[in-house]
């Protein structure tokens, strides 16, 4: 590091956990962040200011005006753009230094395996339960850690799975795609605006103590939110043996 990055880090330098080896495993760290939307921007905007050095971000919508009520990353100048575009213009101005990548499109099939095999770590931030199977599958083929999280009305959720492991439960061992969930979207039963950015933290955060080797991470827990109530409640999470992605 030279003299501005052990500056601009300094806060993380100063930390045991973290120190000058912690900060250079995040600078040379490649993290990909599937969607750029109200999970997706405080993701972004925190992995550029902790200095992951390379960010892949994906998203194929464009800022519509309903999502400034919680989507940080974008401004009112950013209406009509698209969402990882303004993301990549966002993480820039906080922190030129590290290297974004935007992909204005749905990553699928081929592309989308490649991308995961290319990141240290994946972030999902998608909002429907077709694009976090397809992600889940990528990351259990390739052995990459996934952070999960999702948000809407007062409820939020956060878990790792952390795929290097081999007793680590993956996303479909807790949703199974064949059983039928509901999809809940923010546009049809809304969200309240500071919760995504709670669930985004927390996710930003669990990835950089894997990318930097602190701590103990969410790997086999499950985190619920009560916004309402402002309560966290933990469960365990067990790998399934039987599980079709998964298991062996």
């Amino acid at each position: 590091m030279d003299d501005n990055q052990l500056l601009r880090y300094s806060r993380h330098i100063l930390l045991p956990q973290i120190g000058i080896e912690g900060q250079e495993k995040l600078l040379a760290a490649h993290a990909l962040v599937i969607g750029a939307g109200g999970l997706g921007s405080p993701v972004s905007l925190y992995l550029a200011s902790a200095g992951v050095g390379t960010v892949t971000v994906c998203d194929d919508d464009s800022v519509d005006l309903t999502n400034l009520q919680r989507q940080i990353a974008h401004t009112t100048h950013s209406l009509g753009a698209n969402k990882a575009l303004s993301a990549e213009r966002a993480m820039a101005a906080i922190n030129p230094e590290i290297r974004v990548a935007a992909l204005t499109r749905r990553l699928e099939g081929a592309e989308l395996e490649h991308q995961v095999s290319q990141a240290d770590i994946v972030l999902d931030a998608s909002d429907n339960f077709a694009t976090r199977h397809a992600v889940n599958r990528a990351c259990v083929k390739h052995r990459k850690p996934l952070v999960s999280g999702a948000a809407v009305r007062f409820d939020g959720q956060v878990t790792v799975f952390d795929l290097r492991r081999p007793d680590s439960p993956c996303y479909h061992c807790l949703f199974p795609e064949q059983a039928e969930h509901e999809e809940e979207r923010c546009a049809t039963l809304g969200v309240f605006a500071p919760l995504v950015g709670i669930i985004g933290s927390v996710q930003a955060a669990e990835a950089l103590k894997l990318l930097a080797g602190a701590g103990e991470s969410l790997a086999g827990r499950l985190l619920l939110l009560d916004g309402l109530r402002m309560e966290w409640r933990a469960i365990k999470l067990a790998r399934d043996p039987a599980c079709p992605v998964c298991g062996s």
